[in-house]
């Protein structure tokens, strides 16, 4: 009987430290008007801009189907060199799927991206996790895939 009760506190301790939290209004409007940002920052040719909403810090990393890229520094050279023009980089449209809160100064953002491009159109799922640093929320985790078949 003691171990049944130490398994069933187990459960609900991880269930109560690990569930997912509601997000407030507040947090979710301000990460999802980054996100726009970005997408409005992208569409008018400016990865520059575009990476403002990522956290400058070596702590970044950005995982792809190359696998991981780790540096603010590092994810910017990868955008450039993959999306090296406005035919490559299209116009980009994103979709939020779900959005929580980790705890107070971490949230994560599940959505899906479409990239209209002359060369051909290309879409995917994106998880990002993001932090408040100073009030404002950067991304610190990007992990995108593409779904293109």
């Amino acid at each position: 009987m003691k171990s049944f009760l130490s398994i069933i506190f187990l459960v609900f301790f991880n269930y109560s430290i690990f569930s997912q939290q509601k997000i407030n209004k507040k947090d979710s409007i301000a990460v999802i008007d980054v996100l726009h940002k970005q997408q409005s920052d992208w569409n008018s040719g400016d990865i520059d801009s575009f990476m403002e909403g990522y956290l400058k810090s070596e702590n970044l990393i950005f995982s792809g189907s190359n696998g991981p890229v780790y540096g603010w520094e590092a994810t910017r050279n990868r955008y450039k060199k993959n999306y090296s023009d406005l035919e490559k980089m299209g116009k980009l449209k994103f979709d939020v799927l779900n959005i929580f809160s980790l705890s107070p100064t971490v949230i994560q953002l599940q959505g899906r991206y479409y990239l209209a491009r002359t060369i051909g159109d290309t879409y995917g799922y994106f998880t990002l996790n993001w932090i408040k640093v100073k009030n404002q929320w950067y991304i610190i985790s990007d992990h995108t895939s593409s779904s293109n078949e």
